[in-house]
C-alpha cells in the first residue's frame, strides 16, 4: 500500500422525527452520532461497498473515538443536510468528519474514528482490499 490519500466527500439529507427530540425539544445530544452512523454509511453505499457488504467479506469497523461539536439545536421537522467527509490514508484507522446542516447554517460538527478488524476473531487487520478499490473507484466518479 501506498501513502495516497483518498478523499470521499457524501451528502445526506434527513428529516428530524419527534422521537428524537428531548423534553426542551431540541434534537437528544446523542442522536447526533446516529446521524453521523447514517452520514458514513450513505458514504460507503455511494462508493459501491455498503458496509453490509463490508461485513459479509468479513470485516467489522468497530467505533474507536467520537467528538461532536453543538453550534445550535436542531428541532423537530427540521430537514437536515449530513455531509460526511473522508480523508482515506491507508491505515489501519480511519477518521471520517461530520457536518450538519439546517438551511445551509452549520447546527453541529464532529468526527468519528474507526479501526478495521476481522469479524470472527476481533483482531485489527490491515483495510481490505476491495474498501480501497471501492474509495479509489468512487474517488475518481467526483
Amino acid at each position: 500500500m501506498d501513502s495516497e490519500i483518498i478523499e470521499l466527500e457524501s451528502s445526506t439529507k434527513i428529516r428530524v422525527r419527534y422521537a428524537e427530540t428531548d423534553k426542551m425539544g431540541f434534537v437528544y445530544n446523542g442522536m447526533y452520532f446516529t446521524y453521523f452512523e447514517v452520514g458514513r454509511t450513505e458514504m460507503m453505499r455511494k462508493a459501491g461497498l455498503p458496509y453490509s457488504e463490508l461485513e459479509k467479506l468479513g470485516y467489522q469497523l468497530p467505533l474507536v473515538s467520537a467528538h461532536v461539536d453543538f453550534k445550535s439545536p436542531a428541532f423537530y421537522d427540521d430537514e437536515l443536510e449530513i455531509v460526511a467527509h473522508l480523508k482515506f490514508e491507508k491505515k489501519a484507522t480511519m477518521k471520517i468528519n461530520y457536518n450538519i446542516f439546517r438551511d445551509n447554517s452549520t447546527i453541529a460538527e464532529g468526527y468519528t474514528v474507526h479501526s478495521f478488524i476481522n469479524a470472527v476473531t476481533k483482531k485489527p487487520v490491515r483495510p481490505p482490499k476491495v474498501f480501497i478499490e471501492a474509495l479509489e473507484s468512487a474517488s475518481k466518479q467526483k
